[in-house]
């Protein structure tokens, strides 16, 4: 496991929705938690809870899918990390990029928090992003 803990974040959930299953473990962080609490509020996962084992925390995410028409269950997540240990990316509020205008998320770390691209508009603040989700 490396040090990049928003990276593993969101390559847990990737690989488990791609492979179609509903709950994933993932390490607890601070970091972590906040941006999940994000995704629960912006209805792109179902239910969060905290877990502790042999000393141990973890979060179990329940993810949400949908149904194609076909009836197998649709992949709807895209993540994608911006900013990483080797290049951090750094936006001021009017720069901060809309993904599929305004249909997806961008989360962003400002010095009031962790918070959505809509919420750092209204703030008026920037800071550096960290993933898109759409």
């Amino acid at each position: 496991m490396s040090k990049d803990t928003i990276g593993n974040l969101l390559t847990y959930i990737r690989n488990t929705d791609m492979n179609k299953k509903r709950t994933v473990r993932i390490p607890y962080t601070k970091i972590g938690e906040n941006i999940i609490k994000i995704l629960l509020r912006e209805g792109f996962i179902e239910n969060m809870r905290k877990h502790l084992e042999n000393n141990k925390c973890f979060i179990v995410l329940t993810l949400r899918h949908r149904k194609k028409r076909t009836g197998q269950n649709g992949i709807i997540l895209n993540l994608k990390q911006i900013s990483r240990p080797g290049l951090r990316i750094y936006s001021n509020y009017q720069g901060i990029p809309r993904i599929l205008g305004g249909m997806g998320i961008v989360i962003l770390s400002t010095s009031r928090g962790i918070m959505t691209d809509r919420e750092a508009r209204i703030e008026g603040i920037g800071g550096e992003i960290l993933c898109y989700i759409w």
